[in-house]
């Protein structure tokens, strides 16, 4: 029971990776505030000791701001949700643009926004308290192609990461990214389905992982769990990969 006391808060928690890190929280002994905006998605949580299904939009400031004030404490802060972005620069709109930066980057600094004052009255005062934010291996790490909106995003991401981590090593604040390669997630299988060859698409995600194989959102979830956990007090700022060797 690793997270056994903690309260934890993750967004895009109803499928994915933000569901089995949810899960594997709760499992931890953690009680987890597990948001999406999709609320019908949350249902799969019912029953499950140690969560509690809130409907969450990312993209509302007042809404965060009203979850996070309802929660009893909030010692860990998991920013998982996110959209991705296909094609090239010229191929970019302001709309997409904005889009990704609002949901992708600026839902994050929204809610440790909120978070962030509750973090520091932790430990009667002397703060205290986990932050991790999703990133990507696509971004400062690595360029990969068609995903101009969404590597430009997630680079922002870890300079949001390493930002917040400075200002705060000092008060008990820690804060980190993990950098996914491809994952086997519902996301992932809407963008595979949008092609004209599903079949040809799906080879070419799994060719460029060196394993040979997507990872699964579960093998995401201990890297998660660590960063959220005691066992990780002296780690802050860093951008974790946990990419199956794509950036070997």
């Amino acid at each position: 029971m690793r997270l056994k006391g903690k309260t934890a808060l993750v967004t895009a928690a109803g499928q994915g990776m933000g569901r089995a890190c949810a899960l594997a929280m709760a499992a931890e002994g953690a009680q987890v505030w597990a948001t999406d905006v999709n609320a019908k998605l949350l249902d799969g949580f019912d029953g499950i000791d140690g969560i509690r299904s809130v409907a969450l939009d990312v993209m509302d400031r007042d809404a965060i701001q009203r979850v996070v004030a309802a929660m009893p404490a909030i010692d860990v802060l998991f920013n998982c949700a996110g959209y991705v972005h296909s094609g090239t620069i010229l191929q970019a709109t302001d709309e997409e643009w904005n889009f990704a930066l609002n949901l992708n980057v600026r839902s994050q600094f929204w809610a440790i926004q909120a978070a962030l004052p509750r973090m520091l009255a932790n430990a009667d005062g002397k703060g205290a308290g986990s932050i991790i934010n999703m990133a990507s291996v696509c971004g400062s790490i690595k360029g990969l192609p068609n995903r101009f909106i969404y590597g430009t995003s997630k680079a922002a991401v870890i300079g949001l990461t390493k930002s917040v981590a400075a200002d705060y090593v000092a008060n008990g604040i820690r804060c980190n990214a993990i950098c996914p390669g491809t994952v086997d997630t519902p996301s992932l299988h809407d963008r595979i389905n949008a092609n004209a060859d599903p079949v040809a698409a799906r080879k070419a995600f799994i060719a460029r992982q060196p394993m040979g194989r997507l990872a699964q959102p579960e093998e995401m979830a201990p890297l998660v769990v660590f960063l959220a956990s005691d066992e990780s007090v002296f780690v802050t700022g860093q951008a974790y990969a946990n990419d199956g060797g794509m950036t070997i």
